[in-house]
């Protein structure tokens, strides 16, 4: 079906819609995350000792799993809307590489992310009835520690944010080039802020204190927040002048 036929969706439509995405999923990924901070002391929780994590979790029952489970769907959401916000046929004819780049780590980040989270839907809620029982109360706490920093520090936060960074940091080039400065200039101190968080689980590895990277991490993402929905304010607007 061609462009001119009257059934098929018009730039300026698919432009609108693009832009609704994106303001949607920055709200979708903080509705769990503050239930989270709310119901599980999340993300602090992640440091205390496996044992008050574990009966922590027990505690919060059927809830907590659901809320992790849409924390986890608002992560892969990441993944089409990262293609879509990307690839656009001027882009692919100018900047080919950087709307290409974009895309593949946008959509490797919501995937990786989402990974990392899907342990506390499917992996977690076994070592937390574990923990009830005395005699596999020290295998869970241990599986637990090992499963949080492999799953969690590894490949969600680790991966999954080195990711993120490089998507918001070509896309940010990408407008800055097609005259949107405001998303521009947020997208660049967001990619900043969130590769300074990776450092975290790199000091946590050697033994030292990730606090001072944990800080760029949680302002990196209330970064990244601001970003999509200046990214898909401008996309309703239409094209920048």
């Amino acid at each position: 079906m061609s462009a001119d036929t009257p059934n098929a969706p018009s730039p300026r439509n698919t432009s609108r819609f693009l832009g609704v995405a994106a303001i949607a999923i920055a709200v979708g990924f903080n509705l769990p995350y503050a239930a989270l901070a709310s119901i599980y002391d999340y993300p602090g929780v992640l440091r205390r000792p496996a044992g008050e994590a574990l009966d922590l979790f027990a505690a919060g029952g059927q809830t907590l799993i659901l809320v992790w489970h849409g924390f986890m769907l608002a992560a892969l959401a990441l993944t089409p809307l990262a293609v879509a916000l990307s690839i656009t046929p001027d882009r692919l004819r100018t900047r080919p590489a950087l709307a290409v780049g974009a895309a593949a780590a946008g959509a490797l980040a919501g995937l990786a992310q989402a990974v990392g989270l899907s342990r506390w839907v499917f992996a977690i809620p076994m070592l937390a009835e574990a923990h009830g029982d005395p005699a596999t109360r020290l295998s869970a706490e241990q599986s637990f520690a090992l499963l949080n920093a492999w799953g969690g520090v590894a490949i969600g936060e680790h991966l999954g944010q080195l990711l993120t960074a490089l998507f918001v940091f070509q896309l940010a080039l990408l407008q800055g080039g097609e005259g949107r400065r405001v998303a521009a200039l947020l997208g660049h101190i967001t990619a900043v802020l969130l590769l300074l968080g990776t450092g975290e689980g790199l000091a946590m590895a050697l033994g030292r204190s990730g606090e001072v990277f944990g800080m760029a991490t949680t302002v990196g993402f209330l970064g990244l927040t601001l970003w999509l929905v200046a990214t898909g304010v401008g996309l309703f607007r239409g094209p920048a002048t």
